[in-house]
């Protein structure tokens, strides 16, 4: 006998991550260079009413310390310079992310070269170099990366492609699918799509599994995307088989994506300049971290303007009501990009104090991984966060990417750098004799000797990297 079931309400807990506008902003905001950062705080602040530049009088009384101090042997015969140390203090609260940088920001004009914006195949390029590719598939990703377009789509026939590379490399499209799927999982996200479903695919796979509508979205940019806007809502639930409110979390979630992400990188205009986003400097043995100037836009909530809410009319109520929740979108971004800039420049001084020390020789081997992994991020935020973004140090003004570089075992048990092997083969060819310069094997010989064992092949390759002619070449008579 069949029991009648009976209908009854149950209450269960479940968390979700919501892809949120204020999150999606900090993002946005992390991958932007300073120079892109100010104009996109200056545009900010001429379209809402609600934001305003803060000067430096209305900010004095700023606390706090965003310094940081890293272990460090120094050189006795090095004279302190505490003139060149920033006085950098910052006040938050709830409505105001303000800075007082003391005479930092007179110092801007200092730099005397042009900023060097990173294209995206560079970016692309020092992320291959930066992983554990073996020469083959390195040769495949180069010509994959070389392949990809101005907006970061592969839009060239994979076979046709790799046509390219024989007879030096033979290999079949199912041979390069792994590497091309390793550079989809490079910064930007959704770099090496095929189609623009493919690049909204990386972008939502690369989401918490619980985010809220990426199931649904998944669906819709694998097999609908073309027909979205015939759909409709209805469509779509009745099409994948869920409620209105999933499917209205998915379309917002589609939206919500980048259909280009190769745009954001490009040469910035003619006569820009490098802003450090933070300094570096050395006082009593130890190394200092502080965040510069721009780093930090001086931007406030207008006081004025909050009051006015109370007393206003309905409709101007919300009209400002949007603008300060946008305002305040925009503070907590900027607050957030400054704190994960700073851990990361503060995880690499901590690893690379012997490079600041002793310059690309003392460089250690240190991956996006690597520091992704003592941060508790994902790589991808750890490469938004270097990706044009520049601090000055005793050594002059470094790109933060040049604390990177990949590794190679000794005989010792130990690692090298590529940069430090690069410095040392310049060191050798700027010592040797110019009647009879050192061929490639002759050096690959000597850095044996030294405990670093390096094929001539990628002797021969930093070489051509370093701009450095043949021993042929390099010979001198009289």
């Amino acid at each position: 006998m069949l029991q009648m079931m009976k209908p009854h309400l149950s209450a269960t807990t479940q968390q979700q991550l919501v892809l949120t506008p204020q999150l999606r902003q900090a993002i946005h905001l992390l991958q932007l260079s300073t120079a892109e950062l100010e104009a996109e705080v200056a545009e900010a602040v001429a379209s809402n009413p609600l934001l305003d530049w803060v000067e430096d009088a209305d900010h004095g009384n700023a606390t706090g310390d965003a310094e940081f101090s890293a272990t460090a042997p120094a050189a006795d015969s090095e004279p302190q310079e505490p003139q060149q140390t920033p006085e950098d203090s910052w006040e938050s609260t709830p409505d105001t992310w303000t800075e007082h940088a003391g005479s930092l920001s007179a110092r801007n004009d200092d730099f005397e070269h042009s900023e060097d914006a990173d294209s995206l195949h560079d970016h692309l390029l020092w992320q291959l170099h930066l992983g554990h590719f073996s020469p083959r598939d390195t040769r495949i990703g180069i010509a994959l990366i070389d392949a990809i377009d101005d907006d970061g789509y592969l839009r060239e026939d994979l076979g046709d492609l790799l046509s390219s590379l024989r007879p030096e490399i033979d290999t079949r499209v199912e041979d390069a699918l792994p590497v091309l799927h390793r550079i989809q999982q490079f910064d930007p996200v959704g770099v090496g799509a095929r189609d623009l479903g493919e690049c909204l695919s990386l972008q939502l796979r690369a989401l918490p599994a619980d985010t809220v509508g990426r199931t649904v979205a998944l669906q819709l940019a694998a097999d609908s995307l073309q027909r979205l806007p015939k759909l409709g809502i209805a469509g779509i639930c009745q099409e994948v088989g869920c409620s209105q409110e999933q499917a209205q979390a998915a379309v917002d979630l589609l939206r919500s994506l980048n259909p280009r992400p190769g745009a954001q990188y490009g040469a910035l205009p003619n006569g820009s300049y490098v802003i450090p986003d933070c300094v570096i400097w050395r006082q009593q043995g130890l190394w200092h971290v502080a965040l510069g100037a721009g780093a930090m836009p001086k931007v406030a909530i207008q006081r004025d303007y909050q009051q006015m809410i109370r007393h206003a009319g309905s409709a101007d109520a919300d009209y400002l009501r949007g603008h300060l929740q946008e305002a305040r979108w925009l503070l907590k971004g900027l607050e957030s990009r400054a704190d994960t800039l700073q851990r990361v420049v503060r995880c690499l001084v901590a690893e690379q104090a012997g490079f600041l020390e002793f310059g690309p020789q003392a460089l250690r081997p240190l991956t996006l991984r690597n520091v992704a992994d003592t941060l508790g991020l994902h790589e991808s935020t750890i490469s938004r966060a270097v990706a044009r973004k520049y601090v000055r140090t005793p050594r002059g003004t470094l790109a933060l990417r040049d604390f990177f570089a990949s590794g190679i075992d000794t005989d010792a048990g130990g690692s090298t750098s590529s940069t430090a092997i690069q410095d040392r083969i310049r060191q050798l060819v700027a010592a040797e004799n110019p009647r009879k310069p050192l061929s490639d094997a002759r050096l690959a010989d000597t850095l044996k000797a030294e405990g670093v064992p390096v094929a001539r092949r990628t002797i021969a390759k930093y070489r051509e990297a370093l701009q450095i002619p043949a021993s042929h070449e390099r010979v001198r008579i009289g």
